[in-house]
């Protein structure tokens, strides 16, 4: 069996390893991409959010960014499948548009989120 990627025949663990090497260092920029849209809206809205400032809310805003990291890891099952598809070679050059479709899916729930459910309630 002929394959493009010497490493792509290789064991679950490597061919999980490779990934880890793709998306890890991106977890990073989603995560402040994120942020970024957080503090956006506390900024731009300031007087409105400031009384939610309370250690239950902060709370809510840590189990909300890990749940945010936890949809992350949803890359993973689509890497390893679309390694042992007949894309795979195509695949490792648009990956990286399925971390920026995630990352936008993530900022429109992010905003919604606190468009919708907190901004409204305070």
């Amino acid at each position: 069996m002929h394959t493009d990627l010497p490493h792509e025949s290789g064991t679950f663990w490597s061919r999980l390893r490779d990934a880890a090497r793709f998306w890890e260092p991106w977890r990073a920029a989603y995560n402040l991409a994120l942020g970024a849209v957080v503090l956006a809206w506390l900024l731009a809205t300031w007087p409105h959010f400031r009384p939610a400032l309370t250690l239950p809310s902060l709370l809510l805003l840590l189990v909300l960014a890990v749940l945010a990291n936890v949809c992350y890891c949803a890359a993973y099952p689509a890497e390893l499948l679309l390694r042992i598809s007949p894309g795979r070679v195509a695949w490792r050059r648009f990956r990286w548009r399925l971390w920026l479709g995630g990352t936008l899916l993530a900022i429109l729930l992010a905003c919604y989120w606190i468009a919708d459910e907190m901004y409204p309630a305070v």
